[in-house]
């Protein structure tokens, strides 16, 4: 053989071996997304209907998405300014698919669902797939996110939107490139439409984004960006500091409402201890923890003025403990401790978890029941009695059904809710409140629990006194967050109004009793 024909085959026995291919990242990406979307919808179709109940907030989106858009805009003008695209929003929805607890509700499902498969991008992008796979699956199980999937409420699609807004500043900060700027902040103003205090998550960027140390380029775009999204809520900001009655329910956060916070902050700062994610210009710790911490913490300084902190408004904080404890588990994965050990966390913590999951699907879960409430109040009704709301922002209770007062006279309304561009309609002035209610011998009351409200303006006053002087009370009905009482003229002998023959019944679990 010559050396021309050895040389091909020599040539071909020194060539360096081929590389392996690495495996493409899109299945990995298509697992982190979908793994924590599907047990999100999942979970928020367990038990959507919540045995038929709606609570008083989820009643007012449903009175409210049943006027027109004009309808919709002139009732903002006077309250809930705040809500008024989340309205007009389900107006279109209820167009489309009709009206319904379902229907109601499934949007909050699917927003929190998008919201957990953002989270899963975020881990995956940050710290690699098993932590975003991890940190989905954590957010999707939170007892915070499953409550607020099955609410027909706006802070849901808040969660979603500033969770994809933090993905894409993340995403922003390598590439510069101003189209994503634009998406970061174009998803920050709708997510602040929908919610003010979602700017808190703003703050939270900007602090990330400091401690990351970003060239100052990255920061001056964020800055514009930033001051474009503040000009965008102005004008809602502004129009809805008249509204602040709105938020005058709202009282000082109490030992175990900080309690709770505080718990929350210190697991999540001390998961961020450990070395978690990947080297990158955005560490995952230093954009969990301000995301988890400074939201909540800025409400609570300003409750210390005038009490803003509600967990629900600061939801979006839920990404931050979410990504620090997926984080975690995978850092204390690759640490190869005993697999059975970590097996037994798992199981511990999926077994605290199932109380609660079971508890919000309950009725008791919320605060009221509506639906309870009105069917309450049109069993114990007859045609012709009066109908009293001792507060007259709880005519909303019944408002959801009106078959349920319609042979009831409401003996302290002027102008109906839709006719004023109001959520509980216009009351008479004290003195013909008073003076209507003598006009009747039986009236059905509908109030708080007891002890739960005192009056506070002329016209409760005039209730709960014409009440007390004129009435005796017959029977009541203790219900989830309220109080059906009838009552009769003090005149009438006990004979004259005959009992009923059962008492109510009801799977919420209602008291009655007889006086």
């Amino acid at each position: 053989m010559s050396v021309d024909e050895r040389g091909p085959a020599v040539a071909r026995t020194v060539s360096p071996p081929v590389r392996a291919r690495r495996p493409s990242p899109g299945p990995a990406r298509a697992v982190v997304v979908m793994a924590p979307l599907l047990l999100t919808v999942a979970l928020g179709l367990w038990g959507i209907r919540r045995q038929n109940t709606m609570w008083g907030d989820e009643s007012v989106t449903y009175q409210l998405a049943h006027r027109d858009l004009s309808q919709i805009w002139l009732t903002a003008q006077h309250v809930d300014l705040v809500h008024a695209l989340h309205y007009a929003m389900m107006h279109e929805i209820f167009g489309l698919f009709g009206a319904g607890l379902l229907t109601l509700r499934l949007p909050s499902v699917l927003a929190m669902a998008v919201a957990a498969s953002g989270v899963g991008l975020l881990g995956l992008r940050l710290a690699g797939p098993r932590a975003g796979l991890l940190a989905g699956l954590v957010f999707a199980l939170l007892p915070q996110v499953q409550k607020y999937a099955q609410e027909g409420r706006s802070y849901a699609l808040v969660c979603a939107l500033v969770t994809w807004a933090t993905y894409a500043l993340v995403v922003s900060v390598p590439h510069r490139a101003r189209w994503r700027w634009a998406v970061y902040g174009s998803t920050m103003v709708l997510a602040c439409l929908l919610h003010e205090f979602a700017v808190l998550a703003l703050v939270a960027h900007g602090v990330t984004l400091v401690a990351s140390r970003v060239p100052r380029p990255v920061l001056r775009a964020w800055s514009v960006t930033a001051a474009c999204v503040v000009a965008g809520l102005l004008p809602l900001a502004i129009g809805s500091a008249g509204q602040s009655g709105q938020v005058s329910w709202i009282d000082r956060p109490g030992p175990m409402r900080l309690l709770g916070f505080l718990a929350v902050a210190v697991v999540g700062v001390a998961c961020a201890r450990a070395p978690l994610g990947v080297r990158g210009p955005v560490r995952l710790s230093l954009l969990a923890v301000p995301i988890l911490v400074l939201p909540g913490l800025l409400l609570l300084i300003v409750s210390l003025v005038e009490p803003l902190f509600v967990d629900r408004y600061v939801l979006y904080s839920s990404i931050g403990i979410a990504l620090l404890l997926g984080a975690w588990m995978d850092y204390f994965h690759r640490l190869r401790r005993s697999s059975r050990n970590a097996w037994i966390a798992a199981v511990a913590v999926l077994a605290a978890l199932v109380p609660p999951s079971l508890s919000l699907r309950t009725p008791q879960s919320r605060s009221t029941d509506v639906i309870a409430i009105g069917a309450t109040v049109r069993k114990e009704g007859r045609p012709g009695d009066g109908l009293l709301y001792l507060s007259g922002r709880h005519r909303v209770w019944t408002a959801a059904n009106p078959e349920d007062t319609r042979f009831l006279t409401d003996l302290a309304l002027a102008q109906d809710p839709v006719a004023s561009n109001t959520l509980a309609g216009i009351e008479l002035p004290a003195q013909d409140i008073a003076a209507h209610m003598l006009e009747f011998d039986r009236i059905v009351a509908v109030r708080d629990p007891a002890g739960a409200h005192s009056p506070t303006n002329s016209q409760e006053e005039a209730k709960t006194s014409t009440l007390r002087r004129y009435f005796r009370e017959y029977g009541t009905t203790h219900l989830t967050g309220a109080r059906v009482t009838v009552y009769v003229r003090g005149h009438d002998p006990w004979w004259s109004v005959p009992p009923r023959t059962s008492p109510l019944v009801r799977p919420a679990g209602p008291v009655r009793t007889r006086k």
